[in-house]
Formats: C-alpha cells, structure tokens, sequence
C-alpha cells in the first residue's frame, strides 16, 4: 500500500514537472564570454551564465501553452569588454529562430548585436523582473529582448500575432528609462533599444510585420510541397523592403531583418527552380542593402 501511495506521488510529480515544462516559451542558450577581462573571480561570469539561462528558461512569459517542441530556439551571447568592481561593460547578440513547416530547418529570425550591455552585478544575486518598475539594466535588456523575440516569432505564424509582446517590450523599455542608460533613450538616428521597439510598434513600419508573416507564413511554410509557389511568394515579400528604404537614417530596420537573412536569401535564389523573379530581387536588394553585394551577387539571374 506505501509502495502503491508512492508510486502515484511520483507520477504526479512528474506530471506536474511536465506541465511546467510544456509551458514554457523559451529554449535559451546563454553564453557569457570573459576572455578580454582580467578578473580573480572567474567564478562569477559562471554563476552569471547558470542564472540567465534559468531566469530565460524559466520564467513564464505569456499566458500561452507551449508544449516542448513549441518551444522557441534562441541564444543570447554576452561579450564582456571591462569589469570594475561589479560595473560590467558588454555587448550582447541576440539571435532566435523557428521551425518550418514539414521540414527539419529552422530558418533565422533574429541575429541583433547590441553593443551597449552596460549593467551591476554580484554573484548569486537573485535575478527578478517587476513589470511596473525599473530594478536592474541587465534585467530589463534580457526581458526586453525576451519579448522581442516572442512577438517576432508570433508575426512570422500571424500577421501582427506580435503585437501584445511587442507592448510588453516597449513597456520594458519605458520602465527602464528611469535608469538614464543610454541604450533605451530617444536620440534621432541612434540605432538602439528604443528605436527597436518604436521602428516594431509604428504604423510607418507595418510592411516589416507583412514581411515578416508573408516571407514565412507563405513562403517557407509551403517550400517543402510547393517550391516555386513558395519562392515566388517570398521574393514579392523581400520587393517590399523597398518601401521601408529611406524611411529613417540608416535604414536600420532592414538591417535588422537581412541581419538574420541574408545568407538565407542567397542560398533559396542561387540553387533550385527559378521564378523568373531573381534579376528584380536582386536590383532591389543590391540597392537598399549595398553592404550585402557579395551575398546578392550569387542570386540566379
């Protein structure tokens, strides 16, 4: 009878433990390079590693069920340039990607470098984020790019499926403004957080989202039954970056988004069916994204 009354705690247990996991939204990789610091205490940059990759990983994001295979592959690399006390000075890329549909590739949708990872920490420090107030910059830069990865990954499944998490960022980032860390500020032409978020959030910018859902949604999606369909219906959503050009010093949102496909357009137009599309692709990419022309010259013409 103990051993029966056991048995059924342990199943419980572990149906519990499932369900915790299932709804989890983020399968995160955290690395924390300190190679150019000198420090005593190597130690720290370990603990630092350990308690990211749990707060990530852990912590409930959205009030979705998400089961294991759900789960949103990304990765957050924190470079440490300089350490004075617990005064760390970093660079942070953020990089995240999702399934296609009938297909064992996962096709890119983010890969920003943020070169401003200016935080405090001590080892074994507990690691909370709090909605309604600004406590920590290194808190709140994870958490705002947690939320950015969400509501991307939400825009390439729906168009505008992003929206919520995108506020929720743009919440963050209005939050942790009172800390005066020049990363979330407004400044005209500075490629950053705020810009980020405001560029995701303004209508001026809405033909981003399209892309983002049509370029997947009808593109990737149908390439394992329909190739030219599908490169059809992605090379009509990349002609839409054209409207983007132009819109703001920089360029910085199509940055963002060839940042993360650019070799992915080489590769699907430099191999397989042609569309009669590649000469126009092209033209337009060499054109809005000149720094890129070793990538658009090996697109089929």
């Amino acid at each position: 009878m103990i051993a029966q009354k056991r048995l059924v705690f342990l199943f419980i247990a572990l149906l519990s433990t499932l369900t915790i996991i299932a709804q989890e939204e983020l399968n995160a990789v955290v690395v924390v390079n300190a190679d150019r610091v000198q420090s005593t205490n190597k130690q720290v940059f370990s603990t630092l590693e350990q308690s990211l990759t749990e707060f990530i990983n852990q912590t409930k994001w959205t009030n979705k069920k998400f089961s294991p295979q759900e789960r949103i592959n990304c990765a957050f690399t924190i470079i440490i340039n300089e350490q004075n006390a617990n005064n760390f000075s970093a660079t942070l890329q953020v990089q995240s990607s999702r399934p296609v549909y009938n297909s064992s590739y996962e096709t890119p949708l983010l890969n920003i470098n943020d070169t401003n990872l200016n935080f405090q920490y001590n080892e074994f420090e507990q690691l909370l984020f709090n909605p309604n107030s600004f406590d920590s910059n290194l808190v709140s830069i994870m958490v705002f790019y947690v939320y950015v990865i969400l509501g991307v990954d939400a825009d390439s499944f729906a168009l505008r499926g992003g929206e919520n998490y995108f506020k929720q960022a743009e919440n963050v980032m209005l939050q942790a403004q009172q800390g005066g860390e020049s990363g979330w500020e407004n400044k005209i032409g500075e490629q950053n957080r705020f810009a980020l978020i405001d560029s995701l959030l303004s209508s001026k910018f809405g033909a981003l989202r399209s892309i983002y859902y049509e370029y997947h949604r009808k593109g990737f999606d149908l390439f394992a039954d329909k190739e030219r369909e599908a490169k059809q219906n992605i090379a009509n959503s990349l002609l839409q970056l054209d409207k983007l050009f132009n819109i703001t010093v920089g360029n910085y949102m199509i940055r963002v988004f060839l940042d993360a496909k650019s070799n992915e357009i080489r590769e699907t137009f430099s191999q397989g069916k042609t569309i009669g599309m590649e000469n126009k692709l092209k033209e337009t990419l060499q054109r809005i994204s000149p720094t890129l022309n070793n990538q658009w010259k090996e697109i089929k013409s």
